[in-house]
Protein backbone atom coordinates (compact mmCIF):
# COMPACT_ATOMS: atom_id res chain seq x y z
CA UNK A 1 0.00 0.00 0.00
CA UNK A 2 3.09 2.18 0.97
CA UNK A 3 4.70 1.68 -2.40
CA UNK A 4 1.26 2.52 -4.51
CA UNK A 5 1.08 5.86 -2.83
CA UNK A 6 4.69 6.79 -3.19
CA UNK A 7 4.39 6.11 -6.69
CA UNK A 8 0.93 8.16 -6.73
CA UNK A 9 2.66 11.38 -5.00
CA UNK A 10 6.11 10.99 -7.45
CA UNK A 11 3.65 10.96 -10.52
CA UNK A 12 1.86 14.17 -9.25
CA UNK A 13 4.89 15.82 -8.09
CA UNK A 14 7.17 14.54 -11.36
CA UNK A 15 7.36 17.46 -13.94
CA UNK A 16 5.55 16.67 -16.75
CA UNK A 17 8.13 15.94 -19.70
CA UNK A 18 6.75 18.08 -22.79
CA UNK A 19 7.62 15.24 -25.32
CA UNK A 20 6.65 16.88 -28.47
CA UNK A 21 8.84 19.47 -28.03
CA UNK A 22 11.35 16.86 -27.40
CA UNK A 23 10.41 14.88 -30.31
CA UNK A 24 10.56 18.07 -32.70
CA UNK A 25 13.88 19.62 -31.09
CA UNK A 26 15.33 15.54 -32.15
CA UNK A 27 14.11 15.98 -35.48
CA UNK A 28 15.71 19.34 -36.30
CA UNK A 29 18.82 18.65 -34.91
CA UNK A 30 19.47 15.27 -36.41
CA UNK A 31 17.88 16.54 -39.53
CA UNK A 32 20.28 19.76 -39.25
CA UNK A 33 23.37 17.23 -38.86
CA UNK A 34 22.42 15.23 -41.80
CA UNK A 35 21.96 18.53 -43.85
CA UNK A 36 25.29 19.33 -43.04
CA UNK A 37 26.50 15.80 -44.14
CA UNK A 38 25.08 16.31 -47.35
CA UNK A 39 26.65 19.53 -48.01
CA UNK A 40 30.05 17.63 -47.17
CA UNK A 41 29.26 15.04 -49.50
CA UNK A 42 28.41 17.66 -52.16
CA UNK A 43 31.38 19.49 -51.66
CA UNK A 44 33.66 16.30 -52.14
CA UNK A 45 31.81 15.60 -54.91
CA UNK A 46 31.80 18.62 -56.77
CA UNK A 47 35.77 19.74 -55.56
CA UNK A 48 37.28 16.54 -55.73
CA UNK A 49 35.66 14.62 -58.50
CA UNK A 50 34.24 11.81 -56.26
CA UNK A 51 31.08 9.86 -57.13
CA UNK A 52 27.81 9.78 -54.60
CA UNK A 53 28.81 6.21 -54.32
CA UNK A 54 32.58 6.90 -53.06
CA UNK A 55 31.98 10.12 -51.32
CA UNK A 56 30.62 8.80 -48.06
CA UNK A 57 33.89 7.27 -46.72
CA UNK A 58 35.51 11.39 -46.94
CA UNK A 59 31.80 12.64 -45.68
CA UNK A 60 31.67 10.12 -42.78
CA UNK A 61 35.06 10.91 -41.38
CA UNK A 62 34.89 14.22 -41.82
CA UNK A 63 31.52 14.19 -39.44
CA UNK A 64 33.42 12.61 -36.77
CA UNK A 65 36.08 14.65 -37.23
CA UNK A 66 33.91 17.94 -36.75
CA UNK A 67 31.94 16.35 -33.66
CA UNK A 68 35.23 15.58 -31.86
CA UNK A 69 36.46 18.97 -32.12
CA UNK A 70 33.05 20.35 -30.94
CA UNK A 71 33.11 18.02 -28.08
CA UNK A 72 36.81 18.82 -27.14
CA UNK A 73 35.38 22.52 -27.20
CA UNK A 74 32.50 21.89 -25.18
CA UNK A 75 30.22 22.59 -28.14
CA UNK A 76 28.30 19.36 -28.30
CA UNK A 77 26.88 19.11 -25.24
CA UNK A 78 25.36 21.86 -25.58
CA UNK A 79 23.77 20.76 -29.09
CA UNK A 80 23.17 17.43 -27.10
CA UNK A 81 21.69 19.13 -24.21
CA UNK A 82 19.28 21.10 -26.86
CA UNK A 83 18.54 17.87 -29.37
CA UNK A 84 18.63 15.32 -27.63
CA UNK A 85 18.50 12.09 -29.14
CA UNK A 86 19.04 13.83 -32.46
CA UNK A 87 22.53 14.66 -31.20
CA UNK A 88 23.34 11.14 -30.63
CA UNK A 89 22.03 8.84 -33.21
CA UNK A 90 24.01 10.19 -36.39
CA UNK A 91 27.67 8.81 -36.88
CA UNK A 92 28.53 12.39 -35.35
CA UNK A 93 27.15 10.84 -32.00
CA UNK A 94 30.02 7.99 -32.20
CA UNK A 95 32.49 10.87 -32.49
CA UNK A 96 31.28 12.37 -29.40
CA UNK A 97 31.34 9.44 -27.21
CA UNK A 98 34.97 8.80 -27.96
CA UNK A 99 36.28 12.10 -27.29
CA UNK A 100 34.36 12.40 -24.35
CA UNK A 101 35.46 9.29 -22.82
CA UNK A 102 38.86 10.24 -23.91
CA UNK A 103 39.04 13.75 -21.88
CA UNK A 104 36.66 11.93 -19.21
CA UNK A 105 39.93 10.12 -18.40
CA UNK A 106 42.65 12.15 -19.44
CA UNK A 107 43.91 12.68 -15.23
CA UNK A 108 44.26 9.06 -14.95
CA UNK A 109 46.97 9.47 -17.88
CA UNK A 110 47.50 8.82 -21.89
CA UNK A 111 47.70 4.98 -21.97
CA UNK A 112 45.59 3.98 -18.63
CA UNK A 113 43.28 7.02 -18.93
CA UNK A 114 43.04 7.97 -22.16
CA UNK A 115 43.68 4.96 -23.87
CA UNK A 116 42.30 2.53 -22.04
CA UNK A 117 38.63 3.81 -21.59
CA UNK A 118 38.60 6.15 -24.93
CA UNK A 119 36.98 2.92 -26.37
CA UNK A 120 34.70 1.79 -23.41
CA UNK A 121 31.47 3.38 -24.87
CA UNK A 122 32.39 3.28 -28.30
CA UNK A 123 33.62 -0.26 -28.58
CA UNK A 124 30.51 -2.11 -29.00
CA UNK A 125 29.44 -0.47 -31.62
CA UNK A 126 33.11 -1.14 -33.29
CA UNK A 127 32.80 -4.30 -32.43
CA UNK A 128 29.00 -5.39 -34.00
CA UNK A 129 29.64 -2.82 -36.90
CA UNK A 130 33.24 -4.76 -37.77
CA UNK A 131 30.89 -7.97 -37.38
CA UNK A 132 27.91 -6.77 -39.23
CA UNK A 133 29.97 -5.81 -41.85
CA UNK A 134 31.54 -9.02 -41.97
CA UNK A 135 28.11 -11.15 -42.02
CA UNK A 136 27.02 -8.90 -45.06
CA UNK A 137 30.66 -9.46 -47.22
CA UNK A 138 30.49 -13.03 -46.64
CA UNK A 139 26.36 -13.88 -47.73
CA UNK A 140 26.87 -11.48 -50.40
CA UNK A 141 30.09 -13.19 -51.40
CA UNK A 142 28.34 -16.23 -51.50
CA UNK A 143 25.65 -14.98 -53.45
CA UNK A 144 27.81 -13.73 -55.73
CA UNK A 145 29.02 -17.38 -56.06
CA UNK A 146 26.10 -18.83 -56.58
CA UNK A 147 25.15 -16.35 -59.53
CA UNK A 148 22.35 -15.04 -57.52
CA UNK A 149 23.66 -11.19 -57.75
CA UNK A 150 26.07 -9.71 -60.09
CA UNK A 151 28.89 -8.00 -58.04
Amino acid sequence: MEQQKYAHLEKELSPKTPLLKNTVRAFLTGGLICLIGQFIALFYITYFDFTERTASNPTVATMIFISMLLTGFGLYKKISQFGGAGAAVPITGFGNAVVSSAIEHKSEGYVLGVGGNMFKLAGSVILFGVFSAFLVALIKTILVKLGVVSW
